[in-house]
């Protein structure tokens, strides 16, 4: 089933979101980014023909990343065809903090509106919480509340389109069952090393569209080496990592490589024209699944104290 809807997205360069907006099919992504941020984006956006940028707030980067498509804009580019996600983090997931939170972004990013707005993590964090968190530094998050108000930024023109990051089908039920406005987006770590097939799963069934980030795996299992990715890699006289990203995109889902080379940004979004054929395509989803790259642990679990005392519970045991 999957790779016979794969094979009708072979030149698929945006999906269409619920609302009607349409989201680059490749975005670049921002996480730890550095200083090379503002050239980055400016860069992928004016000579490698990225219309999507993806950043958040808790990167420290969004700065940056504004200066970048200022330039971008000045190199005459319009804001109306880029696409710019950022996201809402734990220490402002309360109503009241929605709104500035948001504002601040905006101001640093250099936007009057900003294309999709994420709730990072759905776990809410006392301000200046450490890593891992102390007693009482994991607070209960009113998920119904935070997502009223992210509603009324959609309302005000804000922001164009609302969703979720780091979910379970657990949390998503939960959110659906009081949404007004539903998510738009769901972004999850996603490889053929993670498949995330019950989330991608619940997605599609709701009409939720999916971008999938760390798309090479990470620094520890960096897929790009696998000797699967490798072999399809070369019979396509294509890079893995173009692999990899291609697989993302056949597979549906909206896909945010990050890089601060130029070579490989530029590399990054040369995947149209041509596809992964349906056996190699099957070759890569018959990747053992491993585990998540980014459990979330050490920023939410507290061994002792709780409230959550392991991965497994932040991830409702749906893993």
């Amino acid at each position: 089933m999957a790779s016979a809807q794969a094979m009708g997205q072979g030149e698929q360069d945006h999906f269409v979101l619920k609302s009607g907006h349409t989201i680059p099919a490749v975005g670049l992504g921002t996480w730890r980014a550095g200083s090379d941020t503002a050239h980055s984006v400016k860069t992928a956006i004016t000579e490698a023909g990225y219309r999507h940028v993806d950043t958040a707030a808790q990167y420290g980067v969004e700065k940056e990343v504004g200066k970048g498509l200022k330039a971008a804009m000045e190199a005459g580019i319009s804001r109306k065809d880029l696409f710019v996600t950022s996201k809402l983090w734990c220490t402002d997931l309360l109503p009241d903090k929605v709104r500035p939170a948001l504002q601040s972004t905006l101001k640093d990013l250099q936007l009057d509106y900003i294309d999709l707005y994420l709730i990072h993590w759905p776990f809410r964090l006392k301000d200046g919480a450490h890593m891992p968190p102390e007693a009482g530094e994991v607070l209960e998050f009113d998920m119904e509340g935070v997502w009223r108000e992210m509603e009324s930024l959609v309302k005000d023109g804000l922001v164009k389109d609302i969703g979720v990051c780091n979910y379970t089908v657990t949390k998503l039920n939960r959110l659906l069952r009081s949404a007004k406005v539903p998510p738009s987006a769901c972004q999850m770590e996603m490889h053929p090393g993670w498949k995330n097939d019950k989330i991608f799963e619940a997605c599609k069934k709701h009409g939720i569209h999916v971008t999938a980030y760390s798309p090479l795996g990470s620094s520890e299992k960096n897929l790009a080496h696998d000797p699967v990715v490798e072999k399809v890699a070369k019979k396509l006289n294509k890079t893995p990592g173009q692999v990899l990203i291609k697989w993302a995109i056949q597979r549906g889902t909206s896909v945010i490589p990050k890089s601060t080379k130029d070579e490989r940004i530029k590399e990054n979004i040369q995947v149209f024209g041509w596809e992964i054929p349906e056996e190699d395509f099957k070759v890569l989803c018959g990747i053992k699944d491993e585990k998540r790259v980014l459990t979330g642990e050490e920023l939410f679990v507290n061994k002792t104290h709780g409230p959550y005392k392991s991965a497994s519970e932040l991830w409702d045991h749906e893993d």
